[in-house]
């Protein structure tokens, strides 16, 4: 059976959840508008390099880098909701899957965790 957390712990994980949130927000814009300027930039040749260029595999290689830095941050803003879901439903701390407790300090470390380690390991 899982356990309930005390209001106060699910009120810290909130606000770290709008913390992270906040912080994930702010990356994705931060990265989005770099990658924007950075088209802006560029003469028309630059835009479509020859990837066999030393000049072109590099720019090839940063826009690649930055689209998954996007991703992951927009990944990790979906479990963020998640997590935030979980506590309006009054069901945060426990896993989506198998219902037992996530332990406090796997909360500390990823608070929009949703799986406790077994499960997510099954993944």
């Amino acid at each position: 059976m899982a356990r309930k957390l005390a209001k106060s712990t699910v009120k810290r994980f909130k606000d770290q959840l709008k913390s992270e949130r906040e912080r994930l927000e702010s990356m994705i814009e931060e990265l989005e508008e770099e990658r924007e300027q950075a088209k802006l930039n560029e003469t028309a040749s630059e835009r479509n390099p020859d990837i066999d260029s030393v000049d072109g595999g590099t720019m090839a290689f940063e826009y690649e880098k930055e689209l998954a830095l996007v991703e992951n941050a927009r990944d990790l803003l979906r479990k963020v909701d998640q997590a935030e879901a979980a506590i309006k439903k009054g069901k945060y701390g426990i896993c989506a899957d198998c219902g037992t407790s996530i332990p406090i300090a796997r909360l500390q470390v990823l608070p929009y965790t949703t799986m406790c380690v077994d499960c997510s390991g099954k993944r």
